[in-house]
C-alpha cells in the first residue's frame, strides 16, 4: 500500500519499526543521509548503513545491499537516485521488510506499485526525519 499521503499509517509504521536500513548512507557528516541516520539512531532505531564503498558508518558495519544484511529490517530508507530504485525495491520485497521509504525528491511510480502489490508499505518523496518529528514526537 502506498501511504505517502496517510499520516496515521506512516505514524504506525514509524512506531512499530525497530530496524532501519539506510541505503545510500554517506560516511560524510555533512550529507543528509548521514545526518538522518544519526537522528534515527538517537531516536532509538537500530540503523543499518547500506553503502558498498564504506566498511563502517556511524560506528556501524556497512553492507553493500539490503539482501546482504541477513537479519530482519523493518524499513528500507533510500537516498539514491530514482534510476537505482527498482533493484533496491526488489531486495526490500525479497527481504520481507515492512516499508520501502524513498526520501524527499525520490519517486519511482513503477517500483512503488510493484512493491506495494507485494504487500509492503511504500512512502515516496517524504523525509523520514521530518515526518518522525511531526508524527512520533519521542
Amino acid at each position: 500500500m502506498i501511504i505517502s499521503d496517510d499520516p496515521e499509517a506512516i505514524r504506525r509504521v514509524l512506531i512499530g519499526s525497530k530496524t532501519i536500513a539506510v541505503v545510500g548512507c554517506s560516511p560524510k557528516a555533512d550529507r543528509d543521509s548521514h545526518q538522518i541516520a544519526q537522528f534515527l539512531i538517537e531516536k532509538g532505531y537500530d540503523v543499518v548503513p547500506v553503502n558498498p564503498a564504506a566498511p563502517e558508518i556511524l560506528g556501524r558495519k556497512c553492507f553493500p545491499d539490503v539482501k546482504s544484511i541477513g537479519r530482519k529490517v523493518d524499513i528500507v530508507d533510500v537516498f539514491r537516485a530514482p534510476e537505482h530504485i527498482p533493484p533496491i525495491a526488489e531486495d526490500a520485497v525479497a527481504a520481507k521488510v515492512e516499508c520501502l521509504w524513498l526520501q524527499s525528491g525520490i519517486i519511482h511510480e513503477e517500483a512503488a506499485k510493484k512493491t506495494a502489490a507485494a504487500g509492503l508499505y511504500v512512502v515516496q518523496d517524504r523525509c523520514i526525519r521530518t515526518l518522525h518529528m511531526m508524527l512520533v514526537r519521542k
